[in-house]
Parts: structure tokens; C-alpha cells; sequence
């Protein structure tokens, strides 16, 4: 005789329906339970410092605000002060001077006759007053600076100045001063008078000793080319600052 084992799952396929319908009655009764459940009756109090009364609100009513208007009080009229204005101003006189213009007196025209004109020539216009280098037209002439054009000179000028203090200033004896460490300026200025020659040489430096040493060098300069303003020779003022460094 042959045994058959049962398997679980074929005995739960029979059941498939009776489980479906099982559930499908829970679920109607769990919705049924819902709709038919009653809610807890809801009380709002409200409290005012003045009464105790209480209001109740059920479901079925419907609460209505209602906004009061705000009252508006009625504008007050102030009392109005008198203000006296003081007349401090004397009344000016309205009398308007009239000022006549007379008419200019006739002039009689003067005929001239070309050939008595007597032709003078412009005077030549000497400038007395320093002009400085910057602002010299034909700027002096260094030695050494005759073939270069006007605009080159200032810069061959100033090229030939750097290159004489260099060479002729003593800088051991700035050393020996016994000056502060760090970078000192020693100022100088002079005039090239319509010669060529230097005057009213000016200088201030930082010790007795630089100040002699600058002055020695600027009377070892070369005579110079003088410099001209519109075509004259005239005085140029130039200022030559010395630096050096104190290690």
C-alpha cells in the first residue's frame, strides 16, 4: 500500500477562499465600528477677569466672529493763538536813481600815409628773474652735451651732473661722521647765471662737514653754455640733491 506525504501548501490552497472572506468581513466591521463611533462631546470656556459665565459649543453649532469697528474719537478743536509779527524793518526809500549816459564825443578820423611810417624794432625782452631748469626752453649746456638736440640736453644734462657727484664726492667721509645707519640726503641749489658761471649756491645737509664737502664739489663743476628763454640767455635755477647710504 502506497503513503502519500501531505504537503502544506496544497492544504492551504484549499483555504484561500474561506481566509479571503474572512478578511473581507473584518474589514467591513473595523469600517462600520468607525462611522458609527461618537465623539466626545467638546467644551470651550472662555474666562474674562469680569464674569464667569461659560459658553458651551457643541458639533453642531457654528461660531461667528464678529469685528468690531473702531470708534474713532471726534477731533478736538485747539484754541488758536494770535501771533503779533513786529515790524523791525524801516521802509526803505522807493525813489529809483536814474543814472543819464551821455553819448561819447565824435572822433576825427586821422588819415596816415603809408610812406611817412617810421618802422622800430621790438625791444628784446631781458628776464631778469630765474628760470627753473624745468621750465628752461633751451636748458644750459654740460660739458660734453653740445651735439645733442634741445629735448635730449635735460636728459644728457642730468646724466652728466649724477655722473660728476659720483665721481668727486667723498663718500669715505661720510663714513667717518659717525652718523645714524640708513639713507641721508644732502640738498643743494644753485643758479647758472647768462655767463655760464654758478652763484648763490645753497646747500643743507645733515652734518657741518657734508655741507663743505657739497659747496667743494659744486665749485669744481665746469662752466656751462647758458641757458636761453625765447632766444636770450638768461639764469637757470637748478637743484641738485645728493644721497648716500650709512651702512
Amino acid at each position: 500500500m502506497k503513503t502519500f506525504k501531505k504537503r502544506p501548501s496544497k492544504q492551504l490552497e484549499k483555504f484561500s477562499t474561506v481566509f479571503t472572506q474572512l478578511g473581507l468581513v473584518l474589514v467591513l466591521f473595523i469600517v462600520y465600528v468607525t462611522l458609527e463611533h461618537e465623539t466626545e462631546e467638546k467644551q470651550i470656556a472662555i474666562v474674562n477677569y469680569d464674569t464667569t459665565e461659560r459658553i458651551y459649543v457643541t458639533d453642531e453649532q457654528q461660531v461667528i466672529y464678529v469685528k468690531e469697528p473702531k470708534l474713532i474719537e471726534p477731533m478736538v478743536d485747539l484754541p488758536t493763538t494770535e501771533t503779533k509779527i513786529i515790524d523791525k524793518f524801516k521802509k526803505g526809500d522807493d525813489e529809483i536813481v536814474k543814472t543819464l549816459f551821455t553819448e561819447p564825443k565824435k572822433v576825427a578820423t586821422v588819415f596816415v600815409d603809408a610812406n611817412t611810417l617810421v618802422v622800430i624794432d621790438e625791444p628784446k625782452n631781458d628776464i631778469d628773474e630765474d628760470v627753473p631748469f624745468l621750465l628752461i626752453e633751451d636748458a644750459p649746456i654740460f660739458k660734453g652735451c653740445e651735439r645733442v638736440s634741445k629735448k635730449e640736453n635735460k636728459v644728457c644734462f642730468e646724466e652728466q651732473m649724477r655722473k660728476f657727484v659720483q665721481k668727486n664726492f667723498d663718500g669715505q667721509l661720510a663714513q667717518e661722521l659717525g652718523l645714524s645707519r640708513g639713507k641721508k640726503k644732502i640738498q643743494t641749489q644753485f643758479v647758472i647765471d647768462k655767463n655760464g658761471n654758478i652763484i648763490d649756491v645753497q646747500v643743507r645737509a645733515p652734518h657741518p662737514k657734508l655741507q663743505e664737502e657739497a659747496k667743494r664739489i659744486i665749485d669744481k663743476l665746469p662752466k656751462f653754455i647758458p641757458g636761453k628763454q625765447r632766444g636770450n640767455p638768461v639764469k637757470v635755477k637748478y637743484t641738485l640733491p645728493i644721497s648716500f647710504q650709512i651702512e
